[in-house]
């Protein structure tokens, strides 16, 4: 009864305060905030956070100081030799200190994954005849595309990398992400232990006005795989390890950004075969080469490099920037040498 009494009263006093709130003639417009210097409120990164274009910085996403709430609409697209990446999403700084995300992604594959899907659809027929069951294997033969979720937060600890440009003490934050990979059937396929996982970072970032120098260095807890677009950990389970990230950004002028970003990836599916059922398609290889499918030679196993990228980030005003980079991001699962251009648009509020 007690603590009945008590919610009613903090319910009420909740509600007092909303009262108050509308009669004073506080106006949503009077929560947000852009007073950072232009540019400062960085970019966002593909999986929603803050900071880079594939790495998170301390920074707080939009342009809100400490006296107010700001965030940002954005959207990624990378047509890469064999792929092409969607993100859309939305990102709130509060008050300088707390960062909510959510970004959607879509990958969409190509000539290798059909071609591999042809392959595997055959096979998935044969084999799910004799075993009397269907087998999916989540590989089409056109079009395939991975989706994935994510969902951010992230906490600035203590430093500030925008006004405290004469301490070498670096802004410092810690945040995480949940991500949901959609592609089940696929997974299992291509070994993947989870289609489900959380993250954890910490990210250090410095600028160094005088030179016009942005620094961060990131450290990543997480058993991703290609960022989680084809999950998470392989055949020995999803034990996670610490990945480093490294961003430097050089202010050309005060609205266009210059850099280059590094972001180390893991080996939990390295060498590994897609499987159907239980079979290794690597030992069929012979036999697909004498079938005519050479395009197929070679793509049966799986590899994953480091990404780098090369940027520049216009900021013409403190409502939009454009972002413009060359992605190197090497083996993707089956296909190697997936390298090319994106674009990453932010608009602030």
């Amino acid at each position: 009864m007690v603590e009945a009494k008590r919610s009613k009263f903090a319910a009420g006093k909740g509600a007092a305060v909303v009262v108050a709130m509308l009669a004073s003639g506080v106006s949503h417009g009077d929560w947000f905030d852009s007073g950072k210097v232009l540019a400062t409120g960085g970019v966002s990164m593909i999986d929603g956070a803050g900071g880079g274009g594939i790495t998170p910085w301390a920074t707080i996403t939009g342009y809100g100081t400490d006296q107010g709430i700001n965030g940002n609409l954005h959207y990624t697209y990378a047509p890469l030799a064999n792929y092409t990446l969607h993100s859309l999403g939305a990102a709130v700084g509060f008050w300088d200190r707390f960062e909510l995300s959510y970004t959607s992604s879509a990958l969409t594959t190509g000539s290798t994954f059909d071609t591999v899907g042809l392959v595997a659809d055959t096979l998935g027929g044969v084999t799910g005849s004799l075993a009397g069951t269907p087998i999916n294997t989540g590989i089409e033969p056109f079009n395939t595309t991975i989706e994935m979720e994510t969902i951010g937060a992230k906490v600035r600890v203590f430093g500030d990398a925008i006004y405290d440009s004469d301490s070498f003490i670096p802004q410092i934050a810690v945040g995480g992400f949940y991500k949901t990979n959609k592609n089940d059937d696929l997974l299992r396929t291509l070994g993947a232990d989870k289609a489900k996982d959380w993250e954890a970072y910490i990210s250090a970032t410095k600028i160094l006005f005088p030179i016009n120098t942005l620094i961060n260095i990131t450290a990543r807890y997480t058993a991703a795989n290609q960022t989680g677009l084809v999950g998470f950990g392989g055949p020995d389970g999803s034990d996670k390890e610490i990945r480093p990230e490294i961003s430097l950004a050089y202010l050309l002028r005060k609205d266009t950004v210059i850099g280059i970003e590094w972001a180390k990836h893991g080996d939990n599916l390295e060498g590994q075969s897609i499987e159907i059922a239980g079979l290794d398609l690597t030992a069929l290889q012979p036999t697909l080469d004498s079938l005519g499918l050479g395009n197929v030679a070679g793509t049966l196993t799986q590899y994953e490099s480091d990404w780098y990228d090369v940027f520049v980030a216009f900021f013409p005003s403190k409502n939009l920037s454009i972002t413009m980079a060359y992605a190197m991001l090497g083996n993707i699962t089956l296909t190697p040498d997936q390298h090319g251009f994106y674009m990453s648009l932010q608009a602030s509020f």
